[in-house]
């Protein structure tokens, strides 16, 4: 969704806290290749590891409770081919290091996703300040968000995956000690269905999303704006050249952010004439999902899809939230090793991040992203994955 480089270079906090421990729980080297004591370590005085879910038609989702992020999902594609469709990196040091390699790759975000204007915040009536770590403004709940953070996990079968964190009063600036939760589950028809939830003991605000970074033809050495977006969404918020929402909504006919009939986003990905696209070097926008009204999101009805010709694979995303953030991966192409030595180009992957509008809480007219004492945040995410 962004220039990470720019929003959390120089702080290195969680490499300089990170020592190798033995692994308890898993050893045999996963089906996408990844090697389960590359991720045991400790992080500020927290364990680290790696956890895989699996089902019964060959699915296979690794997931680490640093960040709580997914390092990799195994789908079969048309051939029967098991493919991992996701970016990242297959050791922890790496996801930790935040000078030489950030990243936001298949991150649970919080608490805040996406961006609030120039860091500023009112609860209550107070005015927060919130770090600016990311053209002036506050990204994915700053620059130790809960990205860089180590979850508690709790396994209790091969298929489920409950990470929990709790964030205290001031964390970053927000106010309010917040516990969250976000759990993974993978069924036997191939969706991986992630649930986040939260409370919290003062007024604030939360926004949680998955950050996976999807590749879907089975090669992420080369560009993919081949693949076929659809987003189910007659409208989308612009933004300015500091990637801040300016408050409008406008209709997607007539324009390049139109993806009501699936198309391969190469079409349009650098349409530079459209100022949308210029600013951001691509797509990395919000939707207006049809699928959220009167203040309730149907997550059984597709709020967005892609498809990869070369594989066949196809995902479906659903989710209760009244937006998507569709991200093209305009700033890869870093030089940077990243997963069995790949060096991912630019364009290479597409996010399908469901959420809040960006800069909800500075925009009163917009679903409101509050919580309260008392109340649960609620927010779900399903991505199901065929082939065709």
């Amino acid at each position: 969704m962004n220039n990470l480089k720019v929003s959390i270079a120089g702080l290195g906090i969680a490499a300089a806290m990170l020592t190798a421990c033995t692994s308890e729980h898993q050893t045999a080297v996963t089906a996408s290749g990844l090697n389960p004591a590359a991720f045991d370590s400790v992080i500020n005085g927290k364990k680290t590891a790696l956890y895989t879910l699996t089902n019964k038609s060959g699915m296979e989702v690794c997931i680490t409770n640093f960040g709580g992020r997914v390092v990799s999902i195994v789908v079969p594609d048309k051939d029967g081919n098991p493919t991992d469709v996701v970016l990242g990196y297959d050791n922890l040091a790496q996801y930790a290091d935040t000078v030489n390699s950030p990243s936001d790759f298949g991150s649970s975000v919080g608490r805040y996703a996406n961006r609030i204007n120039k860091g500023r915040l009112t609860v209550e009536g107070k005015e927060y300040q919130l770090p600016q770590n990311n053209f002036g403004h506050c990204l994915h709940g700053g620059p130790s968000g809960w990205m860089y953070q180590v979850y508690d996990a709790e396994q209790p079968n091969d298929s489920t995956l409950k990470l929990t964190i709790v964030s205290p009063d001031g964390d970053n600036g927000f106010p309010g000690t917040v516990t969250a939760t976000t759990t993974y589950t993978l069924s036997n028809n191939n969706t991986l269905d992630i649930s986040f939830d939260a409370t919290t003991d003062k007024e604030t605000v939360i926004n949680m999303t998955n950050h996976s970074y999807f590749n879907l033809n089975g090669d992420p050495s080369t560009e993919g704006m081949d693949m076929v977006l659809y987003i189910n969404a007659d409208n989308y918020t612009p933004a300015d050249s500091t990637y801040m929402t300016t408050g409008e909504i406008s209709p997607v006919e007539g324009t390049p952010m139109d993806f009501r009939t699936p198309r391969a986003l190469e079409q349009t990905v650098n349409d530079t004439t459209f100022e949308q696209i210029r600013n951001a070097s691509g797509y990395d926008h919000n939707w207006c999902l049809n699928t959220y009204k009167d203040g309730k999101g149907d997550d059984k009805t597709v709020a967005a899809s892609l498809y990869s010709p070369k594989t066949g694979i196809f995902l479906e995303m659903f989710t209760n939230e009244p937006g998507v953030q569709v991200y093209t991966g305009n700033f890869q192409g870093t030089g940077v090793s990243c997963k069995h030595g790949v060096k991912y180009p630019k364009h290479v992957s597409v996010c399908l991040e469901s959420q809040k509008y960006p800069d909800s809480p500075n925009k009163k007219d917009w679903p409101s992203p509050y919580l309260k004492p008392g109340e649960k945040y609620h927010s779900h995410v399903a991505y199901k994955f065929s082939v065709k």
